[in-house]
This record gives C-alpha cells, sequence and structure tokens, in this order.
C-alpha cells in the first residue's frame, strides 16, 4: 500500500511538472517574425523610420479616372491615353506587327496590346510567373524572362494560342528573389542582355553570380558577364552612334535621405566593375560592407539620378517626330522614391550627355505625376517604348495605362 502511495506521489508531481511545463509553453511568446527583406540593411539609428515600399495598385484604373490633364511637358508636345487594364505594366516590346507585350513584376502576368486604330484591346499571354518582368522580341518571337523562368512564344502575334518552349535550363538562372527580377533586350550584336540584381539591399555577395550584366546567345548559349557591381539596373539601351550599352541602376536603401544616388552608366567595354557592394555612386564607400580603397577602380556614372528616385527604363530617341534636338537624347524614367522623407522622382527626365559620356545634364522633361506640395502622387512612369512614327510610349505602373507622347509644331 505504502508503495502503492508512493507511485501515485510520484505520478502526481510528473503530471504537476508536465502541466507546468505545457502551460509554460502554452504562455511563451511566439518568436518574432523576421524582418521583411526591403528592412535589410537599416540602421539602429532608423528603427524608428515609418518609410516602407509604396504599395502598387495592381487593379485596372478606367481612362476617365486617369488624370492626364495633370501631365507637363515642353511646348509643343501632348500627352494622351493609349491603352488601359494593364494592372502593373512595366516594361514594353514591340513586336514585328505593331503588337506590344508588357511584363509585370508582383502580379506575375504578360500582356498583349493590340492597336485597332481607334481603340487598344488587351488580353493576358500568360499569367503565375515568378515576377515576368522582362520581355522582349526578335525574329517573330515573343521571350518572356520570370525570376525561375525563361520562355519564348513563336509566331505568337499571327498565332496567340501558340505553346511556350521552355529555355529555362540554358540560361541556368540564379534562385535568389531579391532585385532578381529583370529588364532584358536583344543588343545590336543579336544577344539577349540580362541583369542579376543583389540578393539583398546591401551585402557581400552569396556567389558572384549576382550584381551583375550578362549576355547570351537567343538560345541560352554562349553566356558571358559583361559588367560587374551593378546593383540593380531595370533598364538599359543602345547609344545610336557607339553602340554601347547605358544602363540605369539603383543606389542602396538606409543609408538617409540624400545618399546614394542612382544613376545612369555606360558600358564602354566588357569587363567594368560599377561598384557594388563597397562603392556606390562611382565614389561613395559603403558602411556596413567595407573595403580599402573601395571606390579604386570603380566605373563613373555618366550622371547621378537623384538619391532613392527609382531610376527604370532607358531609351534613346532616335524618330523624326520630336524636334532635331531631341534625337540621341536618353530618356530616363524614374518611378519615384519610397526610401526618403521627401519624394523624388514620378516623372521622365533627359540625360543630356556627348556619346562618351561627358558633360551630362538631367533635364525634366515628362512631370505632373506628384504634387510636390503635399507629396501625394497618382501615376509612376516605369518605362518608354519609341513607335514606328516617332511618338513615345510611357508605362504608368501604378495606373496599369500607357501614355502616348507626340509633337507638333
Amino acid at each position: 500500500m505504502k508503495a502503492f502511495h508512493r507511485m501515485s506521489s510520484v505520478a502526481l508531481a510528473m503530471g504537476m511538472a508536465l502541466g507546468t511545463s505545457a502551460a509554460l509553453a502554452q504562455t511563451a511568446a511566439p518568436a518574432a517574425p523576421p524582418a521583411p527583406a526591403w528592412k535589410q540593411g537599416m540602421p539602429e539609428s532608423m528603427a524608428t523610420s515609418t518609410l516602407a515600399p509604396l504599395a502598387g495598385k495592381n487593379t485596372a484604373t478606367a481612362a476617365a479616372d486617369i488624370p492626364i490633364d495633370k501631365i507637363k511637358l515642353p511646348p509643343g508636345f501632348k500627352a494622351e491615353i493609349w491603352a488601359t487594364g494593364l494592372p502593373g505594366g512595366r516594361a514594353m516590346a514591340l513586336g514585328d506587327e505593331g503588337k506590344i507585350y508588357v511584363g509585370t513584376r508582383g502580379l506575375g502576368r504578360v500582356y498583349e496590346v493590340s492597336n485597332n486604330g481607334s481603340e487598344r484591346t488587351v488580353r493576358t499571354v500568360v499569367d503565375k510567373l515568378v515576377q515576368p518582368a522582362g520581355v522582349a522580341f526578335k525574329d517573330g518571337a515573343l521571350y518572356v524572362m520570370a525570376i525561375n523562368k525563361v520562355l519564348r512564344f513563336d509566331g505568337i502575334e499571327k498565332n496567340p494560342a501558340v505553346a511556350p518552349v521552355d529555355m529555362t535550363e540554358a540560361f541556368k538562372l540564379p534562385t535568389e528573389q531579391h532585385h532578381n527580377w529583370k529588364y532584358i533586350a536583344f543588343g545590336p550584336d543579336g544577344k539577349l542582355y540580362v541583369p542579376f540584381g543583389a540578393p539583398c539591399n546591401i551585402c557581400a555577395l552569396p556567389t558572384p553570380e549576382y550584381a551583375q550584366i550578362r549576355r547570351y546567345n537567343p538560345d541560352g548559349s554562349g553566356m558571358e558577364v559583361v559588367a560587374t557591381g551593378v546593383r540593380n539596373t531595370v533598364g538599359f539601351d543602345w547609344h545610336p552612334a557607339t553602340k554601347e550599352l547605358w544602363f540605369s541602376n539603383h543606389g542602396r536603401d538606409w543609408m538617409g535621405d540624400d545618399t546614394p544616388n542612382d544613376t545612369v552608366n555606360r558600358m564602354h567595354k566588357v569587363g567594368l566593375n560599377f561598384g557594388f557592394p563597397s562603392c556606390h555612386q562611382g565614389n561613395l564607400p559603403d558602411p556596413d560592407v567595407k573595403k580599402d580603397n573601395a571606390c579604386a577602380g570603380v566605373e563613373q556614372p555618366v550622371a547621378l539620378m537623384g538619391p532613392h528616385a527609382a531610376s527604370m527604363g532607358v531609351t534613346f530617341y532616335t524618330g523624326n517626330m520630336f524636334p532635331p534636338e531631341y534625337k540621341g537624347v536618353l530618356f530616363n524614367a524614374r518611378k519615384g522614391s519610397w526610401n526618403r522623407t521627401k519624394k523624388i522622382g514620378y516623372d521622365i527626365v533627359m540625360v543630356k550627355a556627348s556619346a562618351d559620356g561627358k558633360n551630362s545634364q538631367v533635364v525634366p522633361f515628362m512631370t505632373g505625376f506628384m504634387n510636390e506640395a503635399d507629396q501625394s502622387f497618382w501615376g509612376r512612369p516605369a518605362y518608354m517604348l519609341q513607335m514606328k512614327d516617332g511618338s513615345m510610349l510611357v508605362s504608368d505602373e501604378q495606373l496599369g495605362a500607357i501614355y502616348r507622347v507626340s509633337y507638333a509644331k
């Protein structure tokens, strides 16, 4: 009997202990969720900052709800709504038959825009991809590049239902998502140029395959790294005279309101280093990823585009509609800042420079998307596309619209 009581006492003690542990487990505070990727690199001195990425609208906006009359352009220029119904629309590629293909980032879609003369119609070519921002067109085929997928749609303009050719294996894509969405384009050499952004806001690169620009043969073979130290380019074009690649690049976040600048850069030869992660804007050492003589040997930018301005698409104007002084000028869409107390960007500017990238000037061209007084904005221009008649299309990612800019005396 005594043995039984001893066993009962032990069991009771164990039960109480287990109950206490269970109770403690139930009342223990849950583990804090990891900080979002956009906060990476935030110093303790900015821990209370309310700055955060600005959410996209990602729904269709009717033409009647777009305040196109607020857009300001130089005398003789006109902006009109050309297409709507493309939520999140970013980069644009022109097909051989005149159709336009538009990539997105967050929504996972690629759109096709058909021009019927008096109106434009929009359909979704492909959906549910991982940030398929990159679209390019060559020899009758649409190329779509997402973070983990490369698709080619042969003859799509004449056969809208064509099944894509999966080319992913040939391109050997890095897997990290941060800054790994693409802008892609075919160069004068017939190669497909592809950037691979840094997998962080600021960090020593985990592997050398990031923060670089590559080029490939159209089938994915012959990969060559042509530039390194490029944190995040999502726009480039080739100089009409020299055929050299010029590209935009985003500076890092959380270094204060005024540093570093986004940049426009010129790649005058293969193999140049543009500084990331230890040097920004060509002359600014990074305080976190330190390196002796951090900016030694770093290629200098053509132009500083403003801190955190989100410098996106770049397009050299080669048409005949605009006045002669615009020929050869580089247009740059600045989608607009979030990591800055006072907003900057939300416009299209011109970068006027000599062919060797010297004597650059940054001049406003298309403004009115933001109200300076109250810091509100209604649109975020992202990319330009020059049309065959010399007019220029501008995509607005915020409202999912495309505007046409034309000129008449």
